[in-house]
């Protein structure tokens, strides 16, 4: 879909340049979302880093008492280390899904990949003052994807259905993700909203390079999203969400030999 918009009729570009343009453009898309999400990591990774100097400053004080109370420090140096781990976890998060580089297609369990996206997510909901619900088939749905170009795709409708309801009174908002199983064992995930839903002069293009309505968007977050679902042999559709706003949902074949 990138290359026939951006190829030169005149001078046709081969496979590998093709190839070549759509992995740039999905690294630079990454580095946008992760832009765009830096007030509220920011505001993750300074919480467990708040708590690590408290800690450490209650430790001092423990230990500065005429009688130190060891217990009491022990369990503070305890939670510094929690809380380490914790921000540590976010900026691992954070390296994966930035990184240039995509792993190969493997079998995953679909449940786990969007779990690790939960801290993300969080940060973006919380930014946003929307709470986000998981709701995810108990029979763990698997399918061969590279893992970070998957999480990036989610992430991306993730954030879309956050800023759609900016509009929507901060009580009511409401973002689903689901996981399923789909006709001949294909794996479903959507994200659903209950905002406004897309305009009608926007469904048939909107996945179209550059088509946005957003004052500072690029246009190219979908158009990505769904090369990326293409490239697994899946699909990335829209539908009116049943709460009334949109939902899109990302559609990917089953491992081989794992049908029912």
């Amino acid at each position: 879909m990138i290359k026939a918009y951006l190829d030169d009729p005149t001078e046709p570009r081969s496979s590998e340049e093709a190839t070549r343009l759509q992995n740039r453009l999905m690294h630079v898309s990454r580095f946008a979302t992760m832009g765009e999400m830096a007030a509220g990591i920011a505001h993750e990774i300074n919480q467990p880093l708040t708590a690590v100097a408290n800690y450490a400053q209650a430790c001092a004080r423990f230990l500065a008492a005429p009688a130190p109370d060891l217990e009491e420090v022990r369990l503070a140096v305890h939670e510094i280390a929690a809380e380490a781990l914790r921000a540590g976890e976010i900026i691992r998060r954070l390296r994966q899904l930035v990184g240039k580089q995509g792993g190969e297609h493997a079998p995953t369990d679909v449940n786990e990949l969007i779990g690790e996206l939960g801290v993300l997510v969080q940060a973006d909901a919380r930014l946003h003052r929307t709470p986000v619900r998981y709701e995810l088939e108990p029979g763990r749905p698997r399918a061969s994807v590279d893992r970070v170009q998957i999480q990036h795709l989610v992430l991306n409708l993730v954030r879309n259905a956050l800023e759609a309801l900016d509009g929507t009174p901060a009580g009511s908002r409401q973002v689903v993700i689901r996981t399923g199983l789909a006709p001949a064992g294909r794996v479903e995930v959507s994200v659903s909203d209950n905002g406004p839903g897309a305009a009608q002069d926007m469904i048939t293009r909107m996945f179209d390079p550059f088509c946005t309505n957003k004052s500072d968007g690029t246009g190219l977050g979908l158009t990505i999203s769904r090369t990326i679902a293409q490239a697994h042999g899946g699909t990335l559709d829209y539908r009116a969400s049943d709460a009334g706003g949109a939902c899109f949902v990302l559609t990917l074949p089953p491992i081989e030999g794992s049908g029912p």
